[in-house]
């Protein structure tokens, strides 16, 4: 959630920021929720003075023995419309926050602005696609003979479900163990093992940090964690993009990386965050690209976003293989999770996410850039020791 100060004092700067994101900000109806809010508790805090002075003089009227009863009069009938502006303002209040909570958050300064996709742009490469001296196979074909079964996937869940046995099913596993453990023994992650379903609460704030309304040490910070997590996704609007295989599936699996960080390592921490991904990708010899994504391109709550494209053969181009982002406090703002600075003042943390990677797609990259011209797999080195030292996939005979 963006801070409301921002909108109350610079509330042009904001709509222009957001404008870059192609939303429009409705000025007039933000400023006509602040009126009613500056009359509703100025109103509240007349009626307030004028009760107190009233009750001094009933105190006073008592004291002498005179009549109070009509000054008591008019205090009862003050209660009752400063009971109903009491009431009225937590409302009002809710309509507001309801309000904040539709705006994306701001993209940081320098973050290229286009209206989608086409205005991202390529900050480095690393490694060069191979070459090769045969007809090159999608995983589909390579995946089959190694009990890739999308068959069984369609007749137990429906379409785009995959269903693994066997030797690519052993390949999957090896690489979701091979990210956690690089990024818990290399990276100084914590490993998590979170619920599959979280409450209505827990989605507002993000879903995904461990501290609600806690104030934390300035020592406990930075904070890391990962875990491999099964992700759904209706995939709605994909216009049949991706049909073909495992790129584009209703269910898929990630290694997830957060960190919660003081807001002046944040930037720092995001850089980290990208290489340590990119670590996972240059260990498993695949070749990539790292992408910064523009305005209109970034998710909801993300203020800068990296994405890492994995070079696919089949496709003969590198397709999204990870996304970071720092979505600085619009995340910590909504929870309320918040440290003691080094001045000790309460101060929100800054938040940052992204993948380590999303498993399946890892599995697909490496099917085609290792692949054999007799179908066969070559394991990565790091992978051997997690495939009881496999060096080679070949289809059970």
């Amino acid at each position: 959630m963006l801070d409301i100060q921002l909108l109350r004092t610079q509330i042009d700067t904001v709509a222009a920021r957001l404008a870059t994101r192609g939303m429009q900000l409705d000025t007039a109806a933000f400023q006509a929720l602040e009126d009613e809010r500056k009359q509703l508790q100025t109103r509240t805090q007349e009626l307030q003075a004028r009760r107190n002075a009233l009750s001094k003089q009933i105190g006073m009227l008592k004291g002498k023995g005179e009549d109070a009863s009509g000054v008591m009069a008019e205090v009862a009938q003050l209660g009752d419309e400063l009971k109903a502006c009491e009431q009225a303002l937590p409302v009002l209040l809710e309509r507001i926050n309801g309000f904040l909570a539709t705006l994306p958050n701001l993209p940081q300064e320098g973050v290229p602005v286009g209206a989608d996709e086409t205005g991202n742009v390529e900050v480095r490469r690393w490694g060069s696609p191979r070459s090769y001296d045969f007809e090159v196979r999608d995983h589909v074909d390579l995946g089959a003979p190694l009990g890739l079964d999308f068959e069984t996937g369609a007749k137990l869940s429906g379409s785009r479900f995959a269903f693994l046995r066997g030797p690519i099913a052993r390949l999957h596993r090896a690489l979701a163990q091979f990210m956690l453990d690089t990024h818990t023994r290399e990276h100084g992650y914590t490993e998590c093992y979170t619920p599959y379903i979280v409450n209505g609460s827990a989605l507002y704030g993000t879903g995904q940090l461990p501290v609600r309304e806690d104030v934390l040490a300035l020592d406990a910070l930075p904070i890391r964690l990962t875990a491999h997590s099964p992700c759904f996704r209706s995939e709605a609007g994909s216009g049949g993009r991706d049909v073909r295989g495992m790129i584009r599936q209703h269910q898929f699996d990630k290694v997830e990386m957060v960190q919660i960080v003081e807001p002046a390592k944040s930037d720092e921490a995001l850089e980290q965050m990208v290489g340590h991904a990119e670590a996972i990708l240059q260990k498993l010899e695949l070749p990539y690209r790292v992408i910064t994504l523009c305005t209109g391109d970034m998710g909801f709550s993300a203020a800068k976003t990296y994405d890492l494209e994995v070079w696919l053969p089949a496709q003969n181009t590198y397709r999204e293989i990870s996304s970071c982002s720092n979505c600085e406090s619009f995340q910590a703002r909504r929870m309320q999770a918040r440290f003691k600075n080094a001045q000790g003042k309460n101060e929100l943390v800054h938040t940052l996410n992204g993948s380590g990677l999303a498993v399946g797609r890892t599995l697909v990259a490496v099917l085609e850039n290792h692949q054999q011209a007799d179908g066969s797999i070559v394991i990565p080195k790091v992978l051997v020791p997690y495939m009881g030292g496999v060096e080679l996939l070949e289809a059970p005979l």
